[in-house]
């Protein structure tokens, strides 16, 4: 028995898998069983009305979980699935309210990732998987990160290698009214409007369905993380240093602060590498056991809206 094999008859058994996307890794359970769905919640530490998004093998397997599926959900299907792009759809009846959170929408996508694909196509159904790390915390981009951070509340962990892409899915919402991206990622704003022939609207909504990671405090380290404009980071290194504090600091540009209680990480300047390298970072920083970590602030513009977000969240959810 392959491993993918072995991973897809231990869904079918309500055991957890964890196995990787483009995006990060995710904590897979058959998203068909209520038992199995509970594991998830249980090793995560997850609110239990916090949704989950639903993997699918193919756009083929959309109608078994939503209804009155728009025309723009084809069309963004055919263009950016497999893709970092979740679509919240109105949810088919039979769908365990454990998935949705008990709304009657439920996050779908088709995660462009070879072992990913091979195990859905495998599993012959939806896989229901947020991302294999403690909630709220940093999510893994390799397998060793699952393993230290779950270790034995996982079955088994499919090792694809670091993940491409390095944050989370966008996530759109198309269950009612205009399309709203609730949650940025990597595919942004303009590539979606080119297909759907005008920009989705972005940022609060009213009544908009509950999602993953829309909460304020999220992909956290355990070590305090400040965000700081670019200009003013080597005086706050040099501040908290000055304090006694063991700082850690990511920025796209090294600076002239020498110290036995710094480490400074590069930062990529172009967005698609820093957010493949972010959580990465993260967790390098938390297992150095720093008391501080400074991040440069990214630029103001759409291309760096994700990690602006996500960024966010983590200087939240740290301190």
């Amino acid at each position: 028995m392959t491993e993918v094999a072995r991973a897809a008859a231990l869904l079918r058994t309500g055991e957890l898998v964890a196995f990787p996307t483009e995006t990060v890794y995710g904590l897979g359970a058959d998203a068909s069983n209520p038992l199995a769905i509970a594991k998830i919640f249980k090793a995560k530490g997850r609110p239990a009305d916090h949704p989950l998004i639903v993997h699918l093998p193919d756009v083929s397997h959309l109608e078994r979980w939503a209804i009155d599926i728009p025309e723009a959900a084809g069309k963004l299907a055919a263009a950016f699935w497999p893709g970092p792009l979740t679509l919240i759809l109105k949810r088919r009846p039979g769908v365990p309210d454990a998935v949705t959170g008990g709304q009657d929408t439920v996050g779908l996508r088709v995660p462009n990732h070879p072992l990913a694909l091979q195990l859905l196509r495998e599993f012959a159904g939806g896989v229901a998987a947020p991302s294999a790390n403690r909630f709220g915390r940093i999510s893994p981009t390799t397998a060793a990160h699952v393993r230290e951070e779950l270790g034995s509340s996982v079955a088994m962990i499919l090792d694809g290698g670091p993940c491409a892409v390095g944050i989370e899915s966008t996530i759109l919402d198309l269950s009612g009214g205009d399309p709203w991206i609730l949650r940025p990622g990597m595919l942004d704003a303009v590539a979606i409007g080119t297909v759907l022939g005008g920009t989705p609207a972005f940022g609060s909504k009213q009544n908009a369905p509950r999602v993953s990671g829309s909460l304020e405090a999220h992909y956290a380290p355990r070590t305090p993380l400040q965000l700081v404009a670019p200009a003013d980071i080597a005086d706050a290194a040099s501040t908290a240093l000055g304090a006694g504090r063991r700082v850690a600091v990511l920025a796209p540009e090294p600076f002239a602060l020498d110290h036995p209680n710094l480490a400074w990480h590069a930062a990529s300047a172009d967005p698609a590498r820093f957010a493949h390298d972010l959580y990465a970072a993260l967790r390098e920083f938390d297992a150095a056991a720093c008391d501080l970590i400074l991040v440069a602030a990214p630029p103001a513009d759409d291309a760096w809206r994700a990690l602006a977000d996500r960024l966010r969240r983590a200087a939240a959810g740290s301190n």
